[in-house]
């Protein structure tokens, strides 16, 4: 099979593609001929050197595809099954082999783009509305990065909770998304940030910030949210927020600053099997949509790497095997 392989640390461009040999299922373990692979901000950090990893590897962790092999222990009734995963180490890869008990099946009604790139971000949307803040119906968030995958997909779903959003974009087009996708305001960067969305909630500031930019909007996120409010802190798309002094987040009214991980709200089967539920049922019945922004041949990772850093991408990217 054909993969990508990162050789060492560095940008974009230590992105190869490689033959490599065709991977074997281990028991309780799937192979899956890959037709689409998500791209994610942490493939980058990971490349980058700026997460733990130890080139050469094959990056990606999220795509959707066909069982074409089972380990022991797995029933061949899975062959010939469409699914979904998104803890799979080695994704950008024509042949991935999986957890079978981390696979998620697809309805037919989901195409390929959508099935590879809608676990990663969405059940992220999911475990930030509920699990790592909750806020209640009529409450007003923040959504940095609105026209994002999970920006989309967060804002859908606050809607739908009864939320009033307003988010953050970069330009024209990711403001007319931003605003499709349900938010009632779209702001964009700068100064004055924080202010204008003081304005926008009558001085109080709103109850939840969801941050994933980082560096370049952690203190208007801060000045942005309500006494006793909470600033989550799931991504750092702009470099990693600066030691911070957890003293200032008395005089800012009591605040609860937190930087969850997806991994630690799907770890557990059950809880892994009620959001999966919950989020392909939601994409499969129309209520949520992906948005797949971009996509590229697998072989070109590296150019979708280099629109993904420069912020040249909405929605999700899929990389198509």
């Amino acid at each position: 099979m054909h993969a990508i392989v990162v050789t060492h640390h560095g940008g974009p461009e230590v992105l190869q593609w490689r033959e490599e040999p065709n991977p074997v299922p281990g028991p309780g373990h799937v192979l899956v001929q890959t037709r689409a692979a998500g791209v994610n901000f942490i493939d980058t950090y990971l490349r980058r050197g700026l997460y733990p990893s130890d080139p050469p590897y094959i990056p990606g962790s999220e795509g959707a595809g066909v069982v074409i092999a089972v380990g022991d222990g797995v029933s061949e009734r899975a062959l010939g099954r469409r699914v979904a995963w998104c803890d799979g180490p080695g994704s950008y890869a024509e042949q991935v082999v999986i957890d079978a008990a981390r696979t998620v099946e697809v309805p037919n009604t989901i195409g390929d783009d959508v099935a590879g790139t809608m676990l990663l971000q969405g059940l992220t949307a999911h475990y930030l509305l509920i699990g790592a803040a909750q806020p209640r119906a009529g409450e007003t968030i923040l959504v940095h990065a609105g026209a994002g995958g999970v920006g989309l997909i967060l804002t859908q779903l606050a809607v739908q909770a009864g939320l009033h959003v307003i988010t953050t974009v970069s330009s024209d087009e990711k403001e007319q998304l931003s605003a499709a996708a349900g938010a009632e305001h779209v702001l964009r960067y700068g100064p004055d940030l924080a202010a204008r969305v003081r304005d926008l909630t009558g001085g109080r500031g709103v109850a939840v910030v969801y941050d994933g930019v980082g560096a370049d909007t952690f203190e208007a996120s801060i000045a942005s949210t309500a006494v006793r409010g909470t600033v989550v802190l799931f991504g750092a798309a702009s470099g990693p927020v600066p030691p911070f002094d957890l003293q200032r987040l008395n005089s800012a009214g009591s605040l609860h600053v937190t930087r969850p991980s997806l991994a630690h709200f799907i770890s557990d089967p059950g809880e892994f099997e009620w959001r999966t539920g919950a989020l392909v049922a939601a994409i499969a019945n129309g209520s949520v949509t992906v948005r797949v922004g971009a996509r590229y041949a697998l072989a070109d990772a590296a150019q979708a790497h280099r629109d993904l850093e420069s912020r040249a991408t909405t929605g999700s990217i899929a990389l198509m095997a």
